[in-house]
Parts: structure tokens; sequence; C-alpha cells
């Protein structure tokens, strides 16, 4: 089975309401709080954040952007983020996948957790593109990727952020490497 497609991710979500635990487990909840603590105190006015899964980081990115557009290629996890999310009018949850499901121009945050490796590495940087083609100058990319060896990953997340800090687009801000994960910020040049 294409690991990449949306009968692959809908049959993680069929089998689990939360397959990555992404509600429970401390790697997860402290990955997102190290996104959120590197927005700083910034309020974005248009955010967009592709695999949004379940809605959970979606929520707290939703305290500090204006607008927030979140996709994810799996319905059933759409269903489960609008869930989450309910309540929230400044944010939209649709079903959608890169590079065919792109925020309008004017996005000046985006987030790639945990998304990267689902696409080689030519795939990626052309994805890149078309985001950067939709992220205003000075924007804020941040991205945050396991570290670990999964079989339905295309690359690996080191690759990832190499890809992205070699992308001419984005200029490297921040980037570090905590147990487990990697994570960094780039700007829109």
């Amino acid at each position: 089975m294409d690991t990449t497609s949306q009968a692959f991710f809908d049959g993680l979500y069929a089998s689990s309401p939360d397959p990555w635990g992404f509600t429970t487990d401390s790697y997860e909840q402290g990955r997102y709080r190290h996104i959120i603590s590197l927005l700083g105190d910034q309020t974005f006015e248009r955010g967009f954040e592709p695999g949004c899964s379940i809605g959970e980081l979606t929520h707290r990115l939703a305290q500090r952007c204006r607008h927030l557009l979140a996709i994810d290629i799996s319905p059933i996890a759409v269903e489960r983020a609008k869930t989450r999310c309910a309540g929230l009018s400044h944010v939209v949850i649709a079903h959608g996948g890169l590079p065919g499901h792109l925020p309008a121009p004017g996005v000046d945050l985006l987030v790639l957790s945990e998304i990267g490796y689902y696409f080689d590495p030519a795939r990626l940087a052309a994805v890149l593109d078309r985001l950067a083609e939709r992220t205003v100058t000075g924007g804020l990319l941040i991205a945050a990727h396991w570290t670990g060896v999964s079989a339905d990953h295309l690359q690996s997340g080191l690759e990832v952020h190499q890809v992205i800090g070699t992308h001419r687009a984005f200029e490297g801000q921040h980037h570090e490497a905590r147990p487990g994960y990697v994570i960094g910020t780039w700007r829109r040049r």
C-alpha cells in the first residue's frame, strides 16, 4: 500500500481515534510546547498547517493566529480536528493534501509538523516552491520532525530539515536537535 495515500491514513484513523497518541504522549505534548515557544510572542495574521491530523496542534496554533487554515489528507482526521477545534470560528479545517491544496497568498505562518518525510526530497522541494509563492516576505516557517526510522517515511526527519535548509526561498533562523526530533525556524526571503 502507498504509505502517502489517503487510504493508508484512513486505515490508521479507522483503527484508532489517535493513532500516534497526539493527545496523551509526552513526546508529542513536549514537541507541541516547543513549537509554540518558538513562535515567541508574535501573533500571525494567516497561518497554514498541512497534515493537521486530529487537530491537537491546530488548537494550540489557533491561539496565535487571526486566521488559520489546516488540512489533512484523511477525511476521518479532518472530522476529528473539526471537533477538537469546534467554536474557533477563525479556524478552517479542510480535507486536502499537498501539493494540490494550497492556501491563498498571504500566509505569514507555515507549520510543517511530522509531514515532510512523506515526500521524497525532490517532491518536498517542489512543495516548498509552491508554499513559498504563498508566503509573505518575512513569513515564518517552523518545522518539527521525528528522527526515528519508519517504513512509511520516504526520508528521515534530518533529511527533511536539510531540504528545507537548502531551499532558496527560506533563510534559516534557528535549528536544534532534541531527544527524538529536530526543530527549526526559517524566514521567507
